[in-house]
């Protein structure tokens, strides 16, 4: 399921975005199955086609998604994270929650760690 919060400052495509990549990055939408089309996601969350199909397209560049005509929208098979790199992300995210760090920092965080293995 999608929402859109209004309150929130990100773009109403990126929040699609977001959504949708995370669902599918978390195995919640299955390798093959159908994403509404753009026009009936657009309805459902009343916002402009336009909006869905930049989100659409963008997926489609992280190479999350493909559409066919055929076949419509569909999720592209492994692109699921890894249970291990799941896992590690649950425990990271326990031993931070409470000490005020937000998202972002908590992000950053992992970036940071990222580029200094390779370093």
């Amino acid at each position: 399921m999608i929402t859109i919060h209004d309150a929130d400052p990100t773009p109403p495509f990126e929040q699609i975005r977001a959504q949708l990549a995370d669902q599918i990055r978390t195995g919640l939408l299955d390798a093959g199955q159908r994403l509404p089309s753009v026009r009936q996601l657009a309805a459902d969350l009343g916002l402009a086609a336009g909006t869905v199909a930049r989100a659409y397209t963008a997926l489609e560049s992280e190479d999350l998604i493909e559409t066919s005509r055929s076949t419509g929208t569909r999720v592209r098979a492994g692109r699921t994270v890894a249970p291990l790199a799941r896992t590690a992300a649950r425990e990271f995210v326990a031993s931070v929650a409470g000490s005020g760090l937000s998202l972002d920092d908590a992000i950053s965080a992992v970036r940071a760690e990222w580029g200094a293995r390779s370093a």
